[in-house]
């Protein structure tokens, strides 16, 4: 699922990416209904059209988000931690996460949305804890540490997972 050592500082995920949409507001779980409707009947004149679900890695770092076409490894879109306002999983589809986060050079907000079976309330915590700790880093130094303890944490806790799947299956 994940790629994290201790030498790292940025973990990554591969995810199916539904879309990026321009939205109205900065926050909130409406605005990922919205933007999940949106990219389910894209009109005409979009730009952000997305003809499928394509594979991609998206990497957090204490520096932003950075998402990579799977394949080519050609980077579709970096935002800043400092950018990003939400982040949540879309409760009408418990598989489908996204966040929204503003352009930065323009005043306008954007809504990604990806989709993954089985871990997306995970990466949403991962990304949440990424987030608090980058406004924490802003006010104390420390903030390289509080991702990596982050991170740490949110390992451990898929390696006990993990460790009781393998025990459930072995029965």
């Amino acid at each position: 699922m994940s790629d994290f050592s201790d030498d790292d500082s940025e973990i990554s995920f591969k995810v199916k990416f539904i879309g990026r949409v321009e939205v109205v507001r900065a926050a909130g779980v409406q605005i990922l209904e919205e933007a999940a409707q949106t990219l389910k009947t894209p009109d005409q004149f979009s730009s952000e059209k997305v003809a499928k679900k394509s594979k991609i890695h998206l990497f957090l770092s204490r520096n932003g988000i950075d998402l990579l076409e799977n394949k080519t490894k050609y980077l579709l879109y970096t935002c800043p931690l400092s950018t990003v306002s939400f982040c949540g999983v879309l409760p009408s589809s418990p598989k489908v996460f996204g966040f929204v986060a503003q352009h930065p050079a323009a005043d306008m907000f954007h809504c990604y949305l990806f989709q993954s079976k089985k871990f997306s309330h995970v990466l949403v915590s991962v990304i949440g804890d990424a987030l608090r700790a980058s406004t924490q880093e802003k006010t104390t130094r420390g903030g390289r540490d509080l991702i990596v303890e982050a991170l740490r944490h949110k390992n451990k806790m898929l390696q006990r997972e993990n460790t009781e799947l393998k025990r459930r299956l072995a029965n």
